[in-house]
């Protein structure tokens, strides 16, 4: 395994998906600290919760940006050790956070520097490594793996809103910079490149597999021609427009805003997380499930039915009694549906653009997903700020995502513009 110490190759496989698991459960939980640092913030330092969101958006918008790259990167120079530096990125930018005083500070370790950490420990990371250690089972795989983002990003937040509550904003974000370091040698150590170089081909090959070609180009020209490739086919701006859809409706506006929007309606900051935990939680199962779904059923069929009920929940959000019984029945079905579109969105990909430049262009498709998380978190802040209520802006997520349920149904249904995509 060169670097890494001694892993029996019968249990290989499971060490893969758990380091990933961890990674993309940290990283997800780093992305939506913001959202528990806002009442804190503006509490202590006197920032405005616009200041903050739009800090939380550009944060966002990063992280999807990066993706892409990041991908590339990852097939140039390996996955370990884009991964050690990305961590290593997020904690030194988190740590340095303790020391800030002015908003620019906060812009530069929460927005600009986690952005591009987290960036790199994102849902392309779960494509990469499903695309290279799988084959059979892959979109259960990519399910377990979706899941931990949303995971991550919910499950943390009571604690560390219990945290900030105890010691102030200081409180989690010293728990972040301590797990994202502690993080690091465990990759260094356990984290397998290729199956190959174990004597192993992916899990679920068939005899006679033939390993998909390495691209050798620099990865800025991997990223960027996988994009202008992709640009000519209407699957892409199908997938890219659905994603986008489900980031405004998740990580942007629930995930930003949701323990705002329940201290408008008298829900204290650690219920309200609570009820994040909880989506946490279940969308654990819910995505794990989205993903053996995947292997079995039309993928277009599962995007309507997710994006359609999630549409619905958003426009009935505003008008609920914000009482336990019905926080806890939405954080139930929210949770189950949060991020269930990846894995059969991945599918898609794979099928549209081949499994050697998917992880690439679904690292662009996730930048959609990030730019419409970027654009709710802000234009909920703003929104709240002028109108003292964020009910129009539930109602607008929902009907968008009314309308990304039937942009699905038409991905792949008709011949895409241009020639399909060749491995490089």
């Amino acid at each position: 395994m060169g670097r890494n110490l001694p892993i029996r190759k019968g249990a290989v496989f499971v060490v893969v998906v758990v380091l990933t698991f961890l990674s993309l459960l940290v990283s997800a939980g780093v992305r939506s600290t913001p959202g528990v640092l806002m009442m804190p913030l503006q509490m202590e330092l006197g920032w405005s919760r616009t200041t903050v969101s739009s800090v939380a958006a550009f944060g966002i918008f990063l992280y999807g940006f990066v993706g892409p790259f990041s991908a590339a990167l990852m097939q140039s120079i390996g996955i370990r050790r884009t991964l050690i530096g990305a961590l290593l990125l997020i904690g030194a930018s988190s740590g340095l956070s303790l020391f800030m005083t002015a908003p620019w500070q906060f812009f530069l370790t929460w927005g600009l520097l986690t952005g591009l950490g987290t960036g790199a420990v994102a849902m392309v990371l779960g494509a990469t490594v499903v695309n290279r250690w799988f084959v059979a089972r892959r979109g259960t795989v990519m399910g377990l793996l979706a899941a931990s983002t949303a995971t991550g990003s919910l499950l943390f937040l009571p604690l560390l809103a219990s945290l900030a509550q105890t010691h102030g904003w200081r409180g989690p974000v010293v728990a972040v910079t301590v797990v994202c370091l502690g993080l690091v040698p465990l990759v260094a150590l356990f984290l397998p490149e290729h199956p190959e170089r174990l004597g192993l081909v992916p899990h679920g090959a068939e005899e006679g597999y033939v390993l998909p070609a390495r691209p050798s180009r620099h990865p800025l020209h991997i990223a960027i021609s996988a994009l202008r490739d992709a640009m000519v086919m209407r699957d892409f701006w199908l997938l890219f427009l659905t994603f986008f859809v489900c980031g405004f409706t998740t990580n942007g506006l629930i995930g930003t805003h949701f323990i705002a929007i329940c201290a408008d309606h008298g829900v204290g900051a650690v219920p309200a997380a609570g009820y994040l935990a909880l989506m946490g939680f279940f969308d654990l199962f819910g995505t794990t499930a989205s993903g053996w779904l995947t292997d079995r059923m039309d993928a277009r069929r599962l995007l309507f039915a997710y994006y359609g009920l999630r549409g619905l929940s958003l426009m009935a959000l505003p008008f609920v009694d914000f009482h336990g019984a019905s926080l806890t029945l939405f954080g139930v079905f929210y949770g189950l549906d949060w991020i269930a579109t990846v894995p059969p969105t991945l599918r898609l990909a794979n099928a549209a653009f081949g499994e050697a430049r998917a992880p690439v262009v679904f690292g662009w498709i996730v930048f959609g997903h990030q730019i419409g998380a970027a654009l709710a978190a802000s234009l909920a802040g703003v929104l709240r700020q002028a109108q003292g209520s964020y009910r129009d802006m539930l109602l607008m997520a929902g009907l968008a995502g009314l309308v990304a349920a039937l942009m699905a149904l038409r991905i792949g249904r008709s011949p895409s513009k241009g020639v399909a995509l060749a491995a490089e």
